[in-house]
Order: C-alpha cells, then sequence, then structure tokens
C-alpha cells in the first residue's frame, strides 16, 4: 500500500474571550455562550464561508447538563450547519490543546483540510454535589411505599444532607493519590527548593505583564469582548491585578500545606470562565481560500508520569520533542508554558537545569539548560489571567502563535501539565 505524504498543517487564525474570575457564583456564560462569544466575530472575519469547515472539536471538562457534546451545540448556534459533524475532548487541563492536535493530526495526514478547534469552561458553573449519604436517602425515599414507609424513610434524614460539597473541589482532587493539584504542586516545591519568594516573586511578574500587555494593545484582536444577556460588557481578563507586590503577596496563608506550604491564592493559576479557538489548515486550503497564517504546528507529543508529581508533565513532554528535531534550548525563541502553581512551573524550569535529572530521566547528555524569562510567558499566564480548565491549552497555543509573529521568532514551544499525571507540547514554527 502506498503511504500518504504527510500535510502541513497551519494556523490560520483564533481569538478568545477575556477570561472571568469565579466569584463564588455561577457566571454570566455557560462553556457554549463563552464558546459562541468568541466563534461568532473569529468567524465574522474570515473570508471563506464558514460551512467549509471538516470538523469542530471543542475540549470541555466541566460539562453542563444543559449543554451535553458542547462542541455540537456550539456549532450549530454558530451556524456551521446541521451536517457539521462536532465532538467534545476531555483530557482535563490539556482538553483545548487535544482539541488542536486531534485536528492537527487529522490535516496532516489528508483525511481533513481545516478544522475548527477550541476549548470552552465555566467553572462558575460547576455542580454542587450531594454527599453518598445524601444520595442513599433520596433512593430510599423514592423507593418507599406508602405513608409508613415514608415516614421510616424520612426519620433517616440528617442535618448534613443539606450541605452540598462543590464538585470542583472533589474535581480537583487525583482519586489515585488522594491529592489536590495544589499538594501536587507542593510535592515539587520540595524536590526542587522552590520556596515561597521565589513563588511569589514570579507571580508578581506574571500580573505586570499581563496589564502591560492589556494596556499596550498586545492582546487587541486575539481577546474578543463579550456582552451578557443584559447588555454588560466584558473586554478583559479580570482578575488581573496590576499593583501586585510582594508585600501583599506575601501576607496570604498557605492554601495546601498550613503552616508552611509554598502554595497561596496569590501564586496559584486562579478559577475563572474563558473560552477559545483556533482555525487549522492545510496547504490546500491555505492556497484555495488566500488565508495568511499565524505559524505552523510541526509536532506534538504527550506524556505520563506519577500523578504526585504531574506538574512536571510540560518536562516530560517537550523533551521528546527538542530531542527529535535535535533542537537546543536557544533554538526556542518563546514559551507558553501554563502556570498551574508558580511553584510547579518554576520545578519544571528547576528540572531542565538539572544534569542528573536531564541524564537519568530525559535521556539527555546534559542539562537541556536556563529558559530565559524573557522568552517565557511573555504577556503573563494563569496566575494572572486563569485557567478555565479545558480551555488553557487551546489559550497558550494561540498566545504563542500571536507572540512568534509579533516577535519575527522562528520557533515556540507551548506545553501544559495536566491533573492525573499527564502533559502535553506543541512546536510551532514560523511561516
Amino acid at each position: 500500500m502506498k503511504k500518504h505524504q504527510k500535510q502541513r498543517v497551519f494556523l490560520v487564525d483564533g481569538a478568545r474571550t477575556p477570561f472571568l474570575k469565579a466569584r463564588g457564583a455561577p457566571g454570566p456564560f455557560t462553556p457554549v455562550d463563552l464558546a459562541v462569544q468568541c466563534g461568532r466575530p473569529l468567524l465574522a472575519r474570515q473570508y471563506f464561508d464558514r460551512k467549509v469547515f471538516d470538523l469542530v472539536i471543542l475540549g470541555c471538562v466541566n460539562v453542563i447538563a444543559d449543554e451535553m457534546n458542547p462542541a455540537r451545540v456550539a456549532a450549530l448556534r454558530l451556524g456551521l450547519g446541521e451536517q457539521m459533524v462536532a465532538f467534545t475532548m476531555q483530557i482535563n487541563c490539556g482538553s483545548g490543546m487535544q482539541s488542536i492536535d486531534t485536528a492537527y493530526r487529522y490535516i496532516r495526514d489528508g483525511s481533513h483540510q481545516m478544522i475548527l478547534a477550541g476549548g470552552a469552561e465555566a467553572l462558575s458553573h460547576s455542580p454542587l454535589v450531594l454527599r453518598n449519604s445524601a444520595v442513599e436517602w433520596f433512593g430510599r425515599m423514592n423507593a418507599a411505599k406508602g405513608p409508613l414507609e415514608q415516614a421510616r424513610a424520612m426519620a433517616g434524614v440528617r442535618p448534613e444532607f443539606l450541605k452540598p460539597v462543590i464538585g470542583l473541589e472533589r474535581g480537583l482532587t487525583d482519586p489515585i493519590t488522594e491529592l489536590n493539584m495544589g499538594q501536587t504542586a507542593e510535592v515539587l516545591a520540595h524536590h526542587f527548593n522552590i520556596d515561597r519568594e521565589k513563588a511569589d516573586t514570579y507571580s508578581m511578574q506574571s500580573h505586570h505583564r499581563l496589564a502591560k500587555a492589556q494596556n499596550d494593545g498586545t492582546l487587541n484582536g486575539e481577546v474578543i469582548p463579550a456582552f451578557d444577556r443584559d447588555g454588560a460588557v466584558y473586554d478583559h481578563d479580570d482578575g488581573v491585578r496590576p499593583d501586585s507586590n510582594m508585600a501583599g503577596l506575601a501576607k496570604l496563608k498557605p492554601v495546601f500545606e498550613k503552616p508552611y506550604g509554598k502554595v497561596t491564592a496569590g501564586n496559584s493559576s486562579q478559577i475563572t470562565d474563558g473560552a477559545s479557538w483556533v482555525i487549522l489548515a492545510s496547504q490546500k486550503a491555505v492556497d484555495e481560500y488566500s488565508l495568511e497564517p499565524l505559524a505552523e504546528i510541526t509536532d506534538s507529543e504527550w506524556a505520563a508520569l506519577d500523578p504526585s508529581i504531574m506538574g512536571l508533565g510540560p518536562v516530560m513532554s517537550v523533551s521528546p520533542i527538542v530531542q527529535r528535531h535535535k533542537l537546543k534550548l536557544e533554538d526556542i525563541d518563546v514559551w507558553e508554558l501554563n502556570e498551574a502553581f508558580a511553584a510547579q512551573l518554576l520545578a519544571c524550569l528547576a528540572a531542565w537545569e538539572d544534569v542528573d535529572f536531564c541524564r537519568e530521566l530525559l535521556g539527555m547528555d546534559n542539562a537541556f539548560g536556563r529558559i530565559d524569562r524573557d522568552r517565557l510567558n511573555v504577556d503573563g499566564g494563569a496566575i494572572s489571567l486563569g485557567h478555565p480548565v479545558g480551555t488553557s491549552g487551546n489559550r497558550i497555543v494561540l498566545h504563542l502563535a500571536n507572540a512568534m509573529k509579533k516577535r519575527g521568532a522562528k520557533r515556540g514551544i507551548a506545553t501544559e501539565c495536566i491533573g492525573g499525571g499527564l502533559g502535553g507540547a506543541m512546536l510551532l514554527e514560523a511561516v
């Protein structure tokens, strides 16, 4: 059988909503609302008919009951037609990047020409979950026959039945290790000697960089204003703290390992709502529709590791890419490494600088090296703008492409850790 030649895959355009911080109540948008808010303007600025897409893929972790398969719901609301196939991806924090990677592989292998790939998450809409004891009681009440059985079942009601569990808290706890994501960051902080000052310094820098990018227009065209049903406008990532300083961050108490832990609310990613889309196209589609790509996707990698150190997922997924392409540290001009926790990100950087780690676990001859902070998350990251779980992987790939274009960069890598002990990475190159 004749082997098909691999097709080039281009990231043509993309957009996202502002990331809106969850504030203790459901936000103004559901996951599909968010996907539509940035999808409509993105499609409106294209010169081709929106029905030329072959497929729609959307990452979403916390799917709400009214939007089963949000990819399909979003595709229909975006006017892509009843014939448009659409499916939803779920790989925790990697869902938005997995949507891009799946699209990339379909196009690369020649079965598709143009795909809309995205991520959407409304963490403020995460459900409240009943305790198992309460569920069992409701079951007994439902099965009771006649007044006597109902009275006996009613006698078993307990006050704690009225206190639900926040579903997001359970979702962010690994069922194998029984550690929540913040605790895994504490494990890495211990292993790599990441102290509180280093974590807080990085976090402060993230806020300052995002504030600068918002003020100087860097995010124009990438961030699309969203409008709720009452006409309120949301035009920027609202979790940013331009006045963030070390004194204020130092006042915050450790959240997960009291009293001596390094992870606080100030040096962790924020719980937010947001959506992002990118348009991927083959060379044939680029030529046919006279498209101007932002970048070319040239490789991707997924890795798995012990869930208790899931934060090292970027190290494990990036390393095979640079080894395959024989790339040195200086060959990568721009990095987007999702800021799940400052301590976790700094542990990844420390691992790449550690000779023994790189030799024994990555199969390198020496340490990979020290990443220049001026090339890393140049416009802030999840600590300052938030981490809507199913969206973040999509956002970092989109922003990497835009940052490369702005800087005239040749290569860039987007990477993230993924709850459950996974990591994902993508290599982009200039066109």
